[in-house]
Parts: structure tokens; sequence; C-alpha cells
């Protein structure tokens, strides 16, 4: 028997974000638009990182301080633990739009090794344009 997906029932309020795991290749997902199915995805407190194109990371807000992995390279910094990208609608979060998955998948398709000396000497905050 086929699965068609177009019959099955989605919640409302699905945001479309590329989500990268600490050594995979990132993918497209939905996640509900709401507190705890964000903290969910990030496996705890979520804090954004504006990239300055419209786009948030929103990464685990204390992933380096409870010694998750580093995950990627952002700028001069690194992310730990798991992290997504979504869209910025002024307060609110958006889908992104099929350019920017296009864009992030590309920007995040390799795993990086990165040790947990370089991840604990990155303890500071995340400030950056993409």
């Amino acid at each position: 028997m086929d699965f068609d997906e177009s019959k099955t029932h989605k919640p409302d309020g699905l945001l479309k974000i590329v989500y990268v795991e600490t050594n995979r290749p990132p993918f497209v997902s939905e996640v509900s638009n709401d507190l705890k199915s964000l903290q969910r995805a990030v496996d705890g407190h979520i804090a954004p990182v504006y990239l300055g194109d419209g786009t948030i990371l929103m990464c685990n807000d204390e992933a380096k301080l409870i010694g998750m992995d580093g995950n990627r390279r952002l700028g001069d910094s690194t992310i730990a633990g798991p992290f997504f990208i979504v869209g910025e609608d002024g307060e609110d979060f958006r889908s992104l739009t099929d350019d920017e998955i296009q864009r992030y998948m590309k920007r995040f398709a390799e795993p990086e090794q990165i040790s947990q000396q370089e991840v604990e000497g990155d303890m500071g905050f995340i400030s950056c344009t993409y």
C-alpha cells in the first residue's frame, strides 16, 4: 500500500526549517511554532543568533556549558549541540524560503570536526552576520 502524504493532517503553525545535528549533514524539517517544540529541537533553552539576512540560527543557550559536542563554526565562534535555521518576520518566526533552504543546506552540508577544547575555549557570546 502506498502512503499518500497529502491525505495526512498536519498541525497549523508548522515552520519549515533547516535542522543541523552534530556530525551529520543538514536536512529540511518542520517544527511547531511554540516554545516547547522549539526548545525540544535544540535539547534545551533556545538562543537566537540573528544572521543579518532575515534568518535566525536557533541553538541551545547552555550547550557549551553542559558539554554538548561542537557542531559547526560560524564566523569566529562555534555552535555546540543541534541547531536550526528559521526565517525572521519582525517579532515572529516564519518558514524558510526555497532559496534560504538551498543556501543553508549548502552552507552546513559538511559536518565539521570540532574538539571539546575548542568548544570550551569559545564560551562567549555569538554575534555575527552571515
